[in-house]
């Protein structure tokens, strides 16, 4: 059974750093790329960034860019997503997904369905 346990999510004040981690258990025999995704209240969750399953290939949302750093260890079935400069509109619920496929797990999740999903982790940034 596979299974993605986010956690690091907390709150911050404006400026601050957190580091979210997805650990992932029961992806076995697949080689999944793996992505952090976000949903405030009363918006639809958005994509945030992703790595390929080498960690060669990363992609940010513009709005994230030069401040979110994704990254995945060394076992592969881990990824972080470090975040600074953390601002009041990156609260958020931030959530893990797996996917076989990197051009399909950098989708907009309204528009792509993803192989797996996490549970979220609650990420708020105090102004």
């Amino acid at each position: 059974q596979v299974q993605l346990v986010e956690s690091g999510g907390g709150l911050v004040q404006t400026g601050g750093s957190l580091r979210l981690s997805c650990a992932a258990s029961g992806l076995t025999s697949s080689r999944y790329a793996m992505g952090w995704f976000r949903q405030a209240p009363g918006k639809e969750r958005e994509f945030v960034a992703a790595i390929s399953w080498t960690g060669g290939s990363t992609y940010y949302a513009d709005s994230v860019k030069g401040r979110f750093t994704i990254s995945r260890g060394n076992a592969k079935n881990t990824v972080y997503l470090q975040m600074n400069s953390l601002k009041p509109e990156d609260t958020a619920v931030y959530y893990c997904a797996a996917d076989r496929n990197f051009n399909t797990i950098v989708l907009p999740p309204t528009t792509s369905k993803k192989d797996y999903w996490g549970q979220g982790t609650q990420v708020t940034v105090s102004s």
